[in-house]
């Protein structure tokens, strides 16, 4: 029985536990904070059920990350019906901020006008593509809607770990260099193919140098729409000594078309990863880009450990 000043004797009793202080304390969750700009995910290339849920896929890794977070998906070439274009999105956000005041207001709220940008656009791209980004500009523009875009999601320490993981699951890689086991099929050479002309070969290269330092193998980007571009490079890394060489897509997926990767693969005369697609490094990647823009972020993610 307990007693009004708690439980019976000689029943254990539970005390909240205390906050641990000093620098191991751990963070309190962060949530968006109320009235923040929506994040849109601004998606390039053809509108398809595929791309769809490969964006819903990213955009759901980033709410499980920022609770609150209202995040969107524009189009770059959608339909404004199934796959709304980017800019019917900022509209939308816009008109739904409005009427948010205006019910506040008549509801005797005290509220202030809301300013500032309506959304932070986020590009599903893993690196820069002069053309598709022009796109993404011309779009916010002619929304007339406030919003901030922010740079594309690469180069990063954790686009080299999505990359691992998709060679290894290909078969391509070793899925860690730490245990002793072989992969008969692992290439000994990588191709890290890109699209967006010479500034994304030059990004690719550098998350193309941590992919490296992860394989221990040599890796070398280029372009895959620069014609025999992948041919060269390939015959670059075997003449070094590689004889077993992989194709690496540094693109998330919708960007590209699956031909153009086929078609260099057999140019290469080698396999071929997927596409980096919904990996949770994309989400996590693209809520940086939002958090950094509105400086709410403590950090950005960090890459795995090399092994």
């Amino acid at each position: 029985m307990s007693s009004p000043t708690g439980p019976a004797s000689g029943l254990p009793v539970r005390m909240p536990r205390p906050r641990q202080p000093g620098r191991h304390r751990r963070p309190e969750p962060l949530a968006a904070p109320e009235g923040a700009p929506a994040l849109v995910l601004a998606v390039p290339g053809t509108s398809s059920a595929a791309t769809r849920s490969l964006a819903e896929e990213v955009v759901s890794i980033a709410r499980s990350e920022l609770p609150g977070l209202d995040a969107r998906i524009g189009y770059l070439d959608g339909d404004d019906a199934e796959f709304p274009t980017l800019q019917y999105v900022l509209t939308r956000a816009a008109e739904e901020r409005t009427a948010r005041y205006e019910q506040a207001r008549a509801a005797g709220a005290d509220v202030t006008q809301p300013d500032g940008p309506v959304a932070v656009v986020v590009p599903l791209l893993a690196g820069p593509d002069n053309a598709l980004l022009r796109r993404v500009r011309q779009a916010v523009m002619e929304s007339r809607i406030a919003a901030d875009l922010t740079d594309v999601l690469g180069p990063h320490p954790l686009l080299a770990e999505a990359l691992h993981v998709r060679l290894s699951e290909a078969g391509l890689a070793r899925a860690d260099r730490a245990r002793l086991f072989t992969v008969a099929t692992a290439a000994d050479g990588i191709i890290l193919a890109s699209v967006g002309g010479e500034e994304a070969v030059q990004a690719a290269g550098i998350t193309g140098m941590l992919l490296a330092a992860r394989l221990a193998v040599p890796v070398m980007a280029a372009a895959l729409d620069e014609e025999g571009a992948i041919a060269a490079t390939a015959e670059q890394l075997r003449g070094s000594g590689s004889q077993q060489l992989a194709l690496a897509p540094y693109l998330i997926g919708p960007e590209i078309d699956a031909g153009l990767l086929d078609a260099a693969a057999k140019e290469a005369g080698c396999s071929a990863a997927e596409a980096l697609g919904p990996y949770p490094a994309i989400g996590k990647l693209a809520l940086a880009k939002y958090t950094t823009a509105l400086g709410i972020a403590p950090q950005q993610p960090q890459g795995a450990p090399v092994r």
